[in-house]
């Protein structure tokens, strides 16, 4: 399969590519107008801490859906897929260190384990291209770059550490269109956390992400920075909770709800 053909797939049809395996790239700019979501995986026993910890932690943690204990089949938002095989990537982070990045979880999968699925910020750039401001990491095939900041979380119970950030680097002159048109989606991070100086969050250098590929930027160009879902991955290598599976960064779970069921007036 090529990949100008799989642009056109739907959801379903991707998802069940990436069941079959084989899937090289980041999901950015698939499925236009789906969105997409974060994964975080736990064991029951540390399941209600971190929907604490989303709830305390909305802009990089909105919940789209919390599958109860074993289940597998997100019902609400990809009736009949499931979350141990659907993704291109995932990654298994155990005691706060990453052991495997594996194509399905069925090796790891357990009755105990409560997953949940966050909103992600590939579900806003296709308003952002429809507004003349396309993605430049979908342009150059790339994935988006990620930074850990400084910028802490609210803890609850074992969970707590930085937030991660995504950027996407605008003319000067649309970062105020950039900022009106993710605001319409909160439960996909919403607007921006940050817009200019990296410094001021922790980032030493945008050549040298911390997930992700090296961005772009061109000259005129502000860096604008949104709360990103791959937090609790860094949150894992901080907390060091016993089992925690997540995708890997910029591999996403596409689901078969529509952007704008995310967007608000």
């Amino acid at each position: 399969m090529t990949e100008s053909v799989s642009l056109s797939l739907t959801p379903k049809e991707l998802r069940l590519h990436f069941r079959r395996g084989g899937w090289g790239r980041p999901t950015a700019g698939l499925a236009s107008g789906y969105v997409q979501a974060n994964l975080a995986i736990l064991p029951r026993a540390q399941a209600f801490d971190f929907l604490l910890f989303c709830q305390r932690n909305p802009r990089p943690c909105p919940l789209i859906e919390v599958l109860e204990a074993g289940v597998f089949e997100p019902a609400i938002t990809a009736p009949g897929a499931d979350i141990r095989t659907d993704l291109p990537r995932y990654r298994i982070y155990q005691d706060g260190a990453l052991v495997a990045e594996v194509p399905d979880i069925m090796e790891h999968w357990r009755d105990d384990l409560v997953s949940f699925l966050l909103g992600c910020s590939f579900t806003f750039e296709a308003a952002l291209a429809s507004a003349g401001m396309p993605p430049r990491h979908v342009e150059e095939g790339k994935n988006v770059p990620m930074y850990i900041t400084n910028v802490a979380t609210a803890p609850a119970g074992h969970f707590s550490g930085p937030m991660v950030v995504s950027m996407r680097s605008m003319p000067s002159g649309k970062v105020v269109k950039a900022v009106q048109v993710t605001s319409r989606f909160p439960n996909a991070h919403g607007a921006p956390i940050h817009i200019g100086d990296p410094d001021a969050i922790g980032i030493r250098d945008l050549a040298r992400p911390d997930y992700g590929d090296a961005p772009t930027v061109r000259q005129g160009e502000v860096p604008v920075f949104w709360a990103c879902g791959v937090t609790p991955q860094a949150v894992a290598i901080h907390s060091r909770p016993p089992l925690m599976i997540t995708h890997a960064p910029g591999y996403m779970f596409i689901t078969d709800l529509r952007d704008e069921e995310l967007a608000v007036l």
